[in-house]
């Protein structure tokens, strides 16, 4: 078994999901630390939170594999009475090293959006939005995947079947009236925030969109679309945890690499949902 620095992993991680792959606003690649220092337990994540950087510490991490990027909004300033400059004060304060990997991963081949399809069980998946070529494999990638679905089910029992494949306690579906009914077959996932994307859904065919962070007007216009719209929100890109640590324990076994791999087990979904019950 051989000892490798962060660098080797990222190595290794951006060949295949190319940081060229991100959106233009996006913060991916090194968040913080020292990536020449030896991996010996790293820990994927889907958010670097107060919560998750204890749990690391609390487990001996020294490297931390996130979705979302820690550092998306930049410091101000080091003032460690804010609770997200006091993070950053005790990664550094135990060395642990934090990279992100976040739209780059939801656009490549085998990356996030594929990861939810095979949880949907989508057969013949494609990209919903091509964005052009692999940098590294010269393969056609997009961002989200639009496939067949292969139950029979109308947009009520297909809400209650993404409730339990995503293990979510509640979400927000959006369906025109006259489309309650009709059997949903075709369908587009895209992990996070994806509203933008609900045009590139319809022109594709699909008779369900899934995705995180449906704004109210926007919900209107997927609703005169005749879009049927599943929003189980952003969390579902928790996937991307054990996806990740699956990923890193192939090329362990591939390379012969020496560490342990852990996976959050917290859950940092800011959202609870209410139901409204008679007091009476």
């Amino acid at each position: 078994m051989t000892e490798i620095d962060g660098n080797t992993l990222i190595q290794r991680f951006e060949q295949f999901a190319s940081p060229q792959l991100a959106e233009h606003w996006d913060h991916v690649g090194l968040q913080l630390g020292n990536p020449d220092r030896p991996i010996r337990k790293l820990m994927t994540t889907l958010d670097v939170r107060p919560e998750t950087v204890q749990e690391a510490i609390d487990n001996g991490v020294d490297f931390i594999f996130a979705h979302h990027p820690v550092m998306f909004h930049p410091a101000k300033d080091l003032d460690t009475r804010n609770p997200q400059n006091a993070m950053y004060a005790r990664l550094l304060a135990h060395q642990i090293t934090v990279y992100a990997a976040h739209t780059n991963l939801d656009t490549a081949n085998g990356g996030m959006n594929d990861w939810l399809a095979t949880q949907l069980y989508l057969s013949n998946c494609q990209p919903l939005v091509p964005a052009g070529s692999d940098p590294v494999t010269g393969q056609p990638v997009g961002m989200g995947r639009i496939g067949d679905f292969a139950g029979s089910m109308n947009a009520a029992a297909f809400a209650r079947y993404c409730m339990r494949t995503f293990n979510v306690a509640g979400l927000r579906l959006v369906v025109n009236p006259a489309d309650a009914d009709r059997l949903i077959h075709r369908v587009a996932v895209l992990g996070g925030a994806g509203q933008d994307f609900y045009q590139q859904a319809v022109k594709r065919g699909a008779d369900a969109y899934v995705t995180g962070d449906v704004s109210y007007h926007f919900a209107h216009d997927m609703i005169a679309n005749h879009l049927t719209v599943v929003d189980p929100g952003h969390h579902i890109e928790a996937v991307a945890e054990h996806g990740l640590a699956a990923l890193i324990r192939g090329w362990q076994k591939e390379y012969g690499w020496d560490f342990a791999v852990i996976e959050n087990r917290i859950n940092t979904d800011p959202f609870t949902f209410m139901v409204q019950q008679d007091e009476n």
